[in-house]
């Protein structure tokens, strides 16, 4: 699976244009077989690092830098890879993402969380 579209690239480098913001997450990469998750709103312009949560399923999402390369390069059970999810939307800024994740202690728990809200508001 290709993780970033041109469309995904273009956001997250325009983000990266103002890293100061409180961005939006635009991507959502996850382990197909097991409880990581990564959320990215920024990309530095050498196109290589992302920053976003992390969530590798230890009970401590991480709010850092990751790199595309690793995600990408990453061999799982079954010759499976990391995956992009193509239905992630969110309009939720990546600070409450990063605090929800932090209280709930997994970022698959604030994701259900938030979208209950998204979808009340």
């Amino acid at each position: 699976m290709i993780l970033l579209t041109p469309g995904l690239r273009a956001q997250l480098l325009a983000n990266g244009a103002a890293p100061n913001a409180d961005h939006v997450p635009v991507v959502k990469f996850f382990n197909p077989i097991g409880q990581a998750v990564w959320l990215a709103s920024m990309m530095e312009d050498n196109g290589e690092i992302l920053f976003g949560i992390a969530d590798l399923g230890f009970g401590t999402p991480e709010v850092g830098s990751f790199s595309l390369t690793e995600l990408a390069e990453l061999r799982l059970s079954f010759d499976m890879g990391i995956e992009r999810d193509v239905l992630f939307e969110t309009q939720t800024p990546l600070s409450i993402w990063s605090r929800t994740a932090r209280r709930l202690g997994c970022l698959r728990e604030a994701e259900r969380t938030i979208w209950q809200s998204e979808q009340e508001g």
